[in-house]
């Protein structure tokens, strides 16, 4: 018996070996973990800045059109404003 439980013990280690891991392979991974957030951090930083940048940029690029058109709409009631008073100013 002593020799059947041997050899079915070495059959189950070739079978499915375990893997033991050891703490080379855990530093391993945190330095790998590491290299890619040193990677990728500025790279998200970036992008999310560019993008509450480009959401600013459009509300005063919205902003700019309505006061341009503010403007002209004004610009028109003055120069209405001042042909009045200019035909008025004939008549007396």
């Amino acid at each position: 018996m002593g020799s059947k439980d041997i050899l079915l013990d070495e059959i189950e280690s070739v079978l499915s070996p375990q893997k033991k891991l050891d703490l080379k392979y855990f530093i391993f991974s945190i330095l790998t973990l590491c290299m890619v957030l040193v990677v990728l951090f500025p790279k998200i930083y970036i992008t999310q800045q560019i993008y509450f940048k480009s959401r600013e940029i459009s509300k005063l690029k919205s902003e700019y059109d309505t006061l341009k058109e503010e403007n002209k709409v004004i610009g028109a009631s003055v120069e209405a404003i001042k042909y009045k008073n200019q035909v008025l100013d004939t008549i007396f």
